[in-house]
C-alpha cells in the first residue's frame, strides 16, 4: 500500500515580532529550531529547511540548523528545500549531509535543485552563463557519490575524481535525494534521468497543471531502465482558526513579499483583487477561499507515490 507523507518547508523568512519590530535572523533561525521541534512532537513526517543568501531568507547552511534540529527531535525527517547544487561542491554536499545522517539515525534528506534566486552565483565566483552546466555536471558527479563507492568523474565545472570516494558513508549504504523542479519539461526528464526522486515546486497557479509533469516523470523513468520514484508536491499556505482569519491575515505579508521580490524581477504591486482571484484559482469551486483544513504554516511539503491527490 502506498503511503502518503506529510511536512513543512521553511525558507526562514525574516518576520515582525508583536510590536511589529523586525526579527533578527540569529533569532529567527532558533524559531525555525523549535518550530522543527515542535512539528516532530505532532508526527510531521519531514521538515525541510531552504538555502538562501538574502537579508530576508535567515538560512544559508541548512546542515547546520538540521543537525541542530536532529539533537531535538527522534523521528521527523530532516532535508534541505533545496541546496543550490550549482553554486556548491558535490562532494562537500555529500559529505555534509552523510554527517547529519549519522547524527540523526539515518534521517537525513537532500532536495537538489537550482534555487529561485541567483545570488550564490556571484557570491561564490559563479558565472550565470554558466547556469545549465553547473548544475547539469554537478548531478551527475552527485548521483555516482550517492552510490558510496570509489567515483571516477571528469567535467568542466570541477576537478576531476579518479577512483576516489566521499566520507562518511551511510550506515544503511544510502541516502535518500530529491531533485527539485519548478516546472520545466528538461528538468523533469534530468530528474528521470538520473533516477532521483521528483519534487514539484508548485508556488503559483491551480495545482492540476502539474499533472502533466508527473506523467512525463514516469514516462521518462520508464524509458531510462528506472523503477518507479516518489513523487512530491510543495504548496505554500497558512494556517489559521478559519478560512476567513486565513485570508486576511496572510494579504497584507503576502502583499510585502510580492513587492519586495517584485522590485528586483520588475512585477507590479499585487492588488487585492489579485490575491483573491489567486486563492480563487487554487482552489476552485471554494467560493475564492483557502481551504484552511490543508493550510500550513509556511509551505506543505506533501510527498506521494503517485500524483491521486485530493486534500479537500
Amino acid at each position: 500500500m502506498r503511503k502518503l507523507e506529510l511536512g513543512l518547508d521553511t525558507f526562514a523568512d525574516v518576520t515582525v515580532d508583536d510590536d511589529g519590530t523586525v526579527l533578527p535572523q540569529p533569532r529567527v533561525i532558533r524559531n525555525v529550531v523549535d518550530e522543527a521541534v515542535l512539528a516532530d512532537q505532532l508526527g510531521v513526517d519531514f521538515i525541510g529547511v531552504g538555502e538562501h543568501h538574502r537579508p530576508d531568507l535567515a538560512i544559508s547552511a541548512p546542515e547546520v540548523v538540521l543537525a541542530a534540529i536532529a539533537g531535538r527531535t527522534t523521528q521527523i525527517r530532516l532535508g534541505s528545500a533545496v541546496t543550490v547544487l550549482s553554486t556548491d561542491d558535490p562532494v562537500r554536499v555529500y559529505e555534509r549531509f552523510a554527517t547529519l545522517d549519522a547524527l540523526s539515525g539515518g534521517r537525513a534528506e537532500i532536495i537538489l535543485g537550482r534555487g529561485s534566486f541567483t545570488e550564490s552565483f556571484s557570491l561564490f565566483g559563479y558565472r550565470l552563463d554558466d547556469y545549465d552546466v553547473l548544475f547539469e555536471e554537478k548531478l551527475q558527479l552527485f548521483a555516482e557519490l550517492l552510490k558510496e563507492g570509489p567515483v571516477t568523474w571528469s567535467g568542466t565545472t570541477r576537478p576531476p575524481l579518479m577512483g576516489q570516494r566521499a566520507y562518511p558513508t551511510t550506515e544503511s549504504g544510502s541516502m535518500r535525494a530529491w531533485v527539485g523542479v519548478g516546472g520545466s519539461p528538461q528538468s523533469v526528464v534530468r530528474a528521470a534521468r538520473y533516477g532521483f526522486p521528483l519534487v514539484l515546486a508548485i508556488i503559483g497557479g491551480p495545482p492540476r497543471r502539474f499533472a502533466p509533469y508527473v506523467e512525463l516523470y514516469h514516462r521518462a523513468l520508464a524509458e531510462f531502465g528506472h523503477s518507479e520514484r516518489p513523487v512530491a508536491v510543495h504548496s505554500p499556505g497558512y494556517i489559521a482558526e478559519s478560512d476567513e482569519q486565513a485570508r486576511e491575515e496572510l494579504w497584507p505579508h503576502y502583499s510585502a513579499m510580492h513587492a519586495r521580490i517584485g522590485r528586483e524581477r520588475g512585477w507590479p504591486p499585487m492588488t487585492r483583487e489579485q490575491f483573491q482571484h489567486v486563492i480563487k484559482k487554487r482552489n476552485p469551486g471554494r467560493d475564492a477561499r483557502p481551504p484552511a483544513a490543508i493550510q500550513v504554516e509556511r509551505d506543505a511539503h506533501v510527498r506521494l507515490l503517485s500524483f491521486s491527490l485530493n486534500l479537500r
